[in-house]
């Protein structure tokens, strides 16, 4: 499965405003929650803080990627939000964050998961893309760099 394939252009925001990092996760879950039937917000919200809880996802340079397993799904996704502003995250380098990308897949996921977060990892620690998303405005161009610099 290519990665380009998890992230759906319905699943990538700019110009959200979010005041904490709980409330980053509750708009991710929002948007990942709305395009689908068999995904449900709360889960989502409830694995994603679960999983801060074991520690930051931040990765850096303003960049997090949150992620959880969900029991009930069969579905890997990606969704992605850029912040007006940066938010504090915990991140290792103590830097706001303003990129966020999650990861939700099915509980039993193990490999799967593991190899699409080292992929993200790589991909967000580029910093040209980094500052390339950081002057895009548009969720449907942001969808179009994003899917192109995701490998397979």
């Amino acid at each position: 499965m290519q990665l380009s394939e998890l992230l759906t252009p319905d699943r990538v925001a700019c110009g959200f405003t979010a005041a904490s990092k709980k409330r980053a996760l509750e708009n991710l879950s929002q948007l990942i929650a709305s395009k689908s039937s068999s995904l449900q917000q709360n889960e989502i919200f409830d694995s994603l803080v679960a999983r801060e809880r074991l520690g930051s996802t931040g990765l850096g340079k303003g960049v997090a990627i949150p992620h959880g397993r969900l029991k009930s799904s069969t579905e890997t996704v990606l969704a992605f939000i850029k912040l007006d502003d940066g938010i504090d995250y915990d991140a290792p380098d103590g830097e706001r964050v303003d990129l966020l990308c999650a990861l939700v897949v099915p509980a039993e996921s193990t490999d799967e998961h593991l190899e699409i977060l080292a992929k993200l990892t790589e991909i967000f620690r580029t910093e040209k893309l980094r500052e390339t998303i950081r002057t895009i405005n548009d969720p449907q161009k942001l969808h179009e760099l994003l899917t192109t610099w995701l490998p397979s």
